[in-house]
């Protein structure tokens, strides 16, 4: 440690003794000196520039036109496939109910029963009626051929057989009234006892026995059939043109036999079968603007409750020449979405596009890129614009979260667009 003071010492000696000697004698300096002169010149020289950084490696992919699925997602509410409203055809006073209240219950099963004694009377009455409109009616006949006999002898008149064939007649007519009469008795008997008409879920609450129950104004229950479930939804008048656009630049159009539906829970769980698409109205609701649609879905379980919210999610439909870019690659600023481009001289270029849908690899570019070019992927923080860059092929993405559906097409329903 002393050795390199000592050493320090002298050349700062020697530093001074130049610079004093140089300031007498104007700058001259004498042939020994010299190389110390040499030496404080060299080291006050400024050090060597250090060397340019490499490039920046960055992943790229090369984006070509391909056939992108479109998911569409819609909110939906289950409907049951068919919902009766169970009233009573005849009046009286509510004997039985003979089911539980809530449960399923078969087609033809009984549900109700209503006093029947009076229409018990009534059928009597309408037989008895008949018992004796027959009996007018063989009279009567008799008589008419009697006259008939007679007028053929010219021992009846013709006015004589004229009565006799109208007095037939009304009795025949008789006869067919009280047959009538017996029909309509029988048939508000039967009433009596209220079936089900289709089988499915009753209503939790229904009039206890000893009601009067008026006839066609009475609601007894009500039975929705839930296998299979409808689900209906709706979608803009927008959506509909943006898919019949869509379907007119495909070779093949898509049709309803192409779309399958998913339905999803609210908590994001998937209903285990698929559906297809039933129907669509054929008119816009003119205070929302939408087209409502349904779908069909098989229900054995009865997991699908009527007025149950759920996600309706349509695949099927396709983008026949979509360019796709991962969503790593897409940077947000104020002028909107852009990518990094790698041009022919190997430098980034910044490139605004317009994004379209958010599908499972990325998201839909509807401007601003062509197929063929490569865009930067991996590493965008490290890029500058106009920089040169070295691209080398991308990592492949950690995982494809699915997209979140948007509303860029509709299915194509019943000719009403979608």
């Amino acid at each position: 440690m002393s050795r390199r003071l000592t050493l320090l010492s002298v050349v700062i000696c020697l530093a001074l003794v130049v610079g004093g000697y140089l300031s007498l004698h104007g700058g001259w300096m004498p042939s020994f000196l010299e190389p110390v002169r040499s030496w404080l010149a060299g080291s006050e020289a400024a050090p060597p520039p250090a060397p340019a950084p490499p490039p920046p490696e960055v992943g790229v992919v090369v984006v070509e036109p391909e056939e992108v699925p479109l998911p569409v997602e819609y909110a939906g509410r289950v409907a049951a496939f068919r919902h009766v409203e169970v009233r009573a055809q005849v009046g009286g006073i509510l004997l039985e109910r003979a089911f539980e209240e809530g449960a399923t219950v078969k087609q033809g099963q009984v549900l109700f029963r209503i006093d029947p004694a009076t229409y018990q009377v009534a059928l009597d009455r309408g037989q008895a009626d008949l018992l004796q409109a027959q009996a007018t009616l063989r009279q009567a006949e008799g008589n008419y051929r009697r006259i008939e006999e007679l007028s053929r002898t010219q021992v009846a008149t013709a006015r004589q057989l004229d009565e006799a064939l109208a007095q037939r007649d009304q009795a025949r007519a008789a006869v067919q009234l009280a047959q009538a009469e017996i029909d309509s008795a029988r048939l508000n008997l039967g009433y009596t006892t209220v079936t089900a008409p289709l089988a499915g879920v009753t209503a939790l609450e229904s009039p206890p026995e000893g009601t009067l129950v008026q006839a066609q104004q009475t609601l007894l229950t009500t039975i929705n059939q839930l296998d299979p479930a409808y689900v209906s939804f709706s979608f803009t008048d927008e959506e509909g043109q943006a898919f019949r656009e869509l379907n007119e630049r495909r070779a093949e159009p898509i049709s309803e036999k192409d779309l399958t539906v998913e339905l999803h829970y609210g908590n994001g769980t998937v209903y285990p079968a698929p559906g297809r698409i039933d129907t669509a109205a054929q008119r816009v609701d003119q205070q929302t603007g939408t087209i409502e649609a349904r779908a069909i879905f098989p229900n054995p379980d009865g997991a699908l409750l009527p007025g149950q919210f759920v996600r309706v999610v349509i695949r099927g439909v396709t983008l026949p020449d979509g360019i796709v870019v991962p969503n790593r690659a897409v940077s947000q600023g104020p002028q909107g979405p852009s990518i990094f481009v790698i041009d022919g001289n190997g430098t980034a270029q910044a490139r605004p596009i317009r994004l379209g849908q958010e599908v499972a690899d990325g998201w839909i570019v509807q401007e601003g890129l062509e197929g063929g070019e490569q865009v930067v992927v991996d590493g965008v923080i490290r890029v500058r614009p106009g920089a040169p860059v070295r691209p080398v092929p991308a990592a492949p993405a950690q995982e494809n979260t699915q997209a979140n559906a948007g509303p860029l097409a509709a299915p194509a329903m019943g000719g009403a667009g979608p």
